[in-house]
This record gives C-alpha cells, sequence and structure tokens, in this order.
C-alpha cells in the first residue's frame, strides 16, 4: 500500500511537518496551502465522523519522504 501511495506522489514530506506531514503532503499533491489543509482538518474533527481515525490511516500509510 505505501509503494502505491509513493508512485502517486503522496508521501510525508520531512520538512515543514506540525504533527505527522498527513496534511503538508495532501496539500504539495493538491497544490494548495498545507495551512488550508490544516485548518480543514481541524475544523472537520469538531464535526461527528471518522475524520480523526483517516488521519492516524493516512499517517500510518503514507510513507515519509526519502
Amino acid at each position: 500500500m505505501r509503494d502505491w501511495f509513493r508512485r502517486r506522489g503522496l508521501v510525508r514530506p520531512r520538512r515543514g511537518r506540525v504533527v505527522a506531514g498527513v496534511c503538508r503532503g495532501l496539500a504539495e499533491q493538491l497544490g494548495t496551502s498545507a495551512w488550508l489543509l490544516r485548518l480543514l482538518a481541524v475544523l472537520s474533527i469538531l464535526l461527528p465522523g471518522p475524520q480523526l481515525i483517516a488521519y492516524i490511516v493516512l499517517w500510518i500509510l503514507m510513507p515519509s519522504e526519502p
């Protein structure tokens, strides 16, 4: 699964991480601001649903940048 993420360019960068680098990696892939995704992630955790679990799963599955 980690190879699948790596082939698509979804990696957690070593620099600029705040917690795990998931939002930063997604922002680089989507071409948007990392702070915008971080804000959306924090706001979405306030809503009911599996957002925190999804973040943790991405933290585990997304490989770190070499």
